[in-house]
C-alpha cells in the first residue's frame, strides 16, 4: 500500500529565504522534527536518519530535480521507499508558500496506522509551522539589517 500526503504553508519570508532554508541540509533538524541527521555524500545523494514513531529509519536519498527558488525533487535509492517535491511560490515581495509533497510506503502495523489515521500528515504539518517560525525569523533579522 502506497500512501502520499500533501501539505502547504505561507510563511512570512521571501521566496529567496525559503528557498536558501530548505536548500540547506544543515538546517532540516531545526524544523524537521523526526529528522535526526542528514549527511551530503556527494553533490545528489544524502544519507538521512529519522526518529519517527514506533520506528528509527535510515535511508539514502537522491536528488532528482532542483530548480533554484522553485522547487526540490527527490527519491530514494537505499532503504524505504519514499519520493517527494519541495516548491516555492511568491505570494508577494515578503510572503511565499511552500507546499510539500511526499510518496512512501509504510512499512509495518505503526506506519500504517499513521497513514491511516493521518498521523503523517499532522506531523508533516507541525514541521512545516516549525519551518514557517524560522523562516519569519530569518526574514525579520535580515530585514532588520
Amino acid at each position: 500500500m502506497s500512501a502520499s500526503l500533501l501539505e502547504t504553508v505561507d510563511v512570512d519570508a521571501p521566496v529567496a529565504v525559503a528557498w536558501e532554508l530548505w536548500s540547506d541540509v544543515a538546517r532540516w533538524p531545526a524544523f524537521l522534527s523526526h529528522v535526526r541527521l542528514v549527511e551530503r555524500m556527494d553533490q545528489r545523494r544524502f544519507a538521512w536518519q529519522l526518529a519517527l514513531p514506533g520506528a528509527d529509519k535510515n535511508f539514502v536519498a537522491e536528488l532528482t530535480e532542483v530548480i533554484p527558488q522553485d522547487r526540490i525533487a527527490w527519491h530514494t535509492v537505499e532503504g524505504v521507499h519514499h519520493a517527494g517535491v519541495v516548491t516555492f511560490h511568491r505570494l508577494s515581495d515578503t510572503t511565499s508558500r511552500v507546499t510539500l509533497q511526499i510518496e512512501y510506503d509504510p512499512q509495518g502495523f505503526v506506519e500504517h496506522l499513521g497513514a491511516l489515521t493521518n498521523l503523517d500528515s499532522t506531523l508533516a504539518n507541525y514541521d512545516l509551522g516549525e519551518f514557517q517560525k524560522l523562516a519569519a525569523t530569518v526574514a525579520a533579522e535580515r530585514a532588520a539589517g
